[in-house]
Parts: structure tokens; C-alpha cells; sequence
């Protein structure tokens, strides 16, 4: 065993574990023998590992942790490491940023193969994880962990503890539900403070600091997570970055992809690959047309993955863009979204829903069956309008 791995893992298994649990937690298989959790920078992936280690059965002994961008890991070999703790009796074993240890998926294989270790893992949301581990697919769960909603917002600020509800009860329960919700709070005198801050969990670690936290996620996502994984060269990383302070401030109408790619400095090919790397990599979200949509394959509305990136990205946030990125990051993580054409959004192929601002009215999807309105700035709706806050009570 490296020394410094066991000083490190040690000093890890010390620190008390949050007593705010992501949504997720509750969700995972742990008698799984290998578990992978994937998603953006600071989303908590490395709390949830903590969290099980420290409620789990085993011996601080037997768990070690590493993380995999230290560099006291660079040109180690993991399953070598793994097999040596392993057979000085170690029994749950942590991977942090998984993807930053080359050709990943052969080292778990071997690990499972010749230990019974449990493997917990964690890596970025860019790599294709559940393709790299074909060998493994069905020894490993592998889990997705998106940004906060607006409920686990409130609950880790311990505001107030609320249940989720699923798309169908709020669609078609919205009024009763809001009388649940609002006889223990006011939403919308903590909504724009989500918008603003609420995404991630490290807003607890100081809110005068998040600004700069969370610009400091974008730059590693893009400079050191989407540049590894897909080798794009140094040179062109300010394309990407050039990309999401122009989606920063556009109306979320139609994709324009010449004035996209004239913006940028790139043809269209390119840049369409670069948007795919960046929604892989939870920084975007590509709405496209739906099965039946002529233009399936072409994105219909680029919108950044999460509200609080319009403040760190530019001066003047299209405000339109942010109510659309809050809803979109939303519905994601449990439903298929896609552009409808007269409506805003297409969910599961079945809702459309429009989303606005108080003057919103029912003009733009009447006629349709099972449309929608998500309005910004009201505390509740009546038959098909809602308010928009409440599609953060979806998990």
C-alpha cells in the first residue's frame, strides 16, 4: 500500500458525514459489488460515497478511498493497488474521478474478477461509462446524479423538509399540491435564491465565494474533464467556453447555426461535436425535435444545463433562458424532453408544456390536448397553469 493513499483515505473516513442526503442515496442498490455514480462537478458525488462509507458495516480499516486525480496516483496502477489492499483484508473500495485513470473499465473488470471488493465509483457525467463498461453491464449499477432541485435546495438550507411528487400528480394535482407546500413555506421567497445559487451543494460553503466556486467548475469541466476525454486540443477549449457565454444571454428561440458558428470561429460540424461534449460533460442541455419531428437529428434549442451558470457567465441573463433552464434541468433526470413546435417543450411524448412570465397567456397552445403553462413569479395556478417553482419538487 502507498503510504500516502492510507494517510489520505484515513483522513477522508474522518470527517463526519452530511446529515443532508442527495435524493439518490435512497435510490442505490449497495449490495451491488460494483457502483457507479456519474455526473457534473460538484454535484455531491463525493459525499454520497462518504455518506455509505461511513454508515456501512466495515471497519475504517477495510475501506480505503482514493482519489483518482491526485498526483500521488499518477502511473499507479489501480487494480494493483486494489489487489494489495484486498488481500490485506479490505472490503469496500473508493474510486473518486474514475475517468482520470486511464483505460478505467479494464481495471475494474480485473478487480472484480479476482477480488470481491466492493467498488464504489464516481466520474464525470462525459463519459460514454455505461459503453466503456460492456464487459460489466450486468455486474455494475450505474447511477446518474444531477444538480439540485429546488426541493433538496430548501431541505439541505434546512428550510423545510417537503416530499417529491411525481410529473403526472403535479400536472394534474398542482392546486392541492401548492396548498401542502405553501402551509409550510413561501416558495417563491427562496425561488430566485435557487436561481441564483441553489444548483449546488457548495453553496454551503459560503455564498459570497459561490460565484467564483462554480466558474471554477466550469473551467476544470472544460479544461481538464472534456479536454481528456475527448482529446480536444488546448487551442480550441475557448471555443467551448465562448459557446456558453453567447447561450448566456440569447432568447431560447431556435437554433441559429450559422450565427453560432460565425460567433465562435468554427463550422458547424465541429461545433455540433463540441455541443455534444458540453451537454456530456453537464454544462448544456440539447433540446431536439421528437420521433416524429423532420429535424430529429439538429437541436432545436441549446439552453445552459442549470440557472445559476447565467450569473457566473454573463452580465445580463436573457431571463426567458433561465426560466427554461430551470424547468429543462428539472424534468430530466426521470423524463424525455424535447422542442415542440408550438409549444416550448414536449415531455415524454405526451405533455406540451409552454413556459413564461405572468403575461403568459393560454393563446400559444390552445387546441392542444394535454398542454401546459409553467409561469414564473406566481405562488399558484388554476386547471392547466402552474407555477413554475413547483417543477422543482420532481425529485
Amino acid at each position: 500500500m502507498i503510504p500516502i493513499l492510507a494517510k489520505l483515505s484515513k483522513r477522508f473516513l474522518s470527517i463526519k458525514p452530511s446529515s443532508f442526503r442527495r435524493f439518490l442515496y435512497d435510490k442505490i442498490d449497495f449490495s451491488a459489488q460494483i457502483i457507479g455514480i456519474v455526473g457534473g462537478r460538484g454535484s455531491g458525488k463525493t459525499t454520497l460515497m462518504h455518506q455509505y462509507a461511513k454508515s456501512s458495516k466495515y471497519k475504517p480499516s477495510q475501506i480505503l478511498y482514493i482519489s483518482c486525480d491526485h498526483p500521488s496516483i499518477l502511473n499507479e496502477n489501480i487494480y494493483e493497488i486494489a489487489d494489495d489492499f484486498y488481500t490485506h483484508g479490505g472490503k469496500l473500495l473508493l474510486l473518486d474521478e474514475i475517468h482520470k485513470v486511464k483505460d478505467f473499465p479494464s481495471h475494474l473488470k480485473a478487480i472484480y474478477d479476482f477480488t470481491d471488493l466492493q467498488v464504489i465509483f464516481s466520474g464525470s457525467s462525459a463519459m460514454s461509462i455505461r459503453h466503456e463498461l460492456a464487459d460489466l453491464s450486468r455486474r455494475a449499477l450505474v447511477y446518474d446524479l444531477p444538480i439540485l432541485s429546488f426541493r433538496e435546495f430548501l431541505a439541505l438550507k434546512n428550510i423545510v423538509h417537503l416530499k417529491s411528487y411525481s410529473l403526472e400528480e403535479i400536472l394534474h394535482s398542482h392546486e392541492d399540491i401548492v396548498v401542502e407546500i405553501i402551509s409550510e413555506i413561501k416558495p417563491l421567497e427562496y425561488f430566485s435564491d435557487y436561481l441564483e445559487y441553489g444548483a449546488y451543494p457548495f453553496f454551503k460553503e459560503g455564498i459570497n465565494s459561490y460565484s467564483e466556486r462554480l466558474l471554477e467548475v466550469v473551467h476544470t469541466t472544460i479544461d481538464s474533464d472534456l479536454a481528456s476525454i475527448f482529446s480536444i486540443n488546448y487551442e480550441k477549449l475557448d471555443a467551448l467556453k465562448k459557446v456558453l457565454y453567447m447561450l448566456c444571454s440569447t432568447t431560447p428561440y431556435e437554433v441559429n447555426k450559422s450565427k453560432l458558428s460565425n460567433g465562435v470561429g468554427i463550422s458547424w460540424s465541429t461545433l455540433a461535436k463540441y455541443l455534444e461534449y458540453m451537454q456530456k460533460g453537464s454544462l448544456l442541455h440539447i433540446v431536439r425535435g421528437s420521433k416524429g419531428h423532420k429535424t430529429l437529428h439538429t437541436p432545436n434549442k441549446i439552453l445552459l444545463n442549470n440557472p445559476n451558470l447565467f450569473s457566473v457567465l454573463c452580465a445580463k441573463a436573457d431571463i426567458g433562458a433561465i426560466r427554461e433552464s430551470f424547468i429543462v434541468s428539472q424534468l430530466l433526470p426521470s423524463h424525455q424532453v424535447h422542442y415542440h413546435h408550438q409549444g416550448d417543450f414536449l415531455v415524454d411524448e405526451r405533455y406540451t408544456i409552454e413556459v413564461g412570465g405572468r403575461s403568459k397567456d393560454i393563446k400559444q397552445i390552445k387546441g392542444l390536448k394535454e398542454a401546459y403553462l409553467a409561469i414564473d413569479d406566481i405562488e399558484s395556478g388554476y386547471d392547466n397553469t402552474m407555477p413554475l417553482w413547483l417543477f422543482g419538487f420532481l425529485y
